[in-house]
């Protein structure tokens, strides 16, 4: 259940980044502040996924 989440929070926020990038810029501070968060989804996830081994 908690993965499933997971892979929906990174995608959700990945498209959410390049939308704003695409229609900005990347140094926008709003994508800046999602690709923070999208990078702290993606080492839970590998957390994860390590747990799991």
């Amino acid at each position: 259940m908690f993965e499933k989440k997971l892979l929906k929070d990174i995608e959700e926020h990945r498209k959410e980044m390049v939308y704003l990038a695409k229609h900005t810029s990347f140094s926008h501070p709003r994508v800046v502040d999602i690709s923070i968060k999208l990078d702290e989804l993606l080492n839970k996830y590998e957390n994860l996924l390590r747990a799991k081994i």
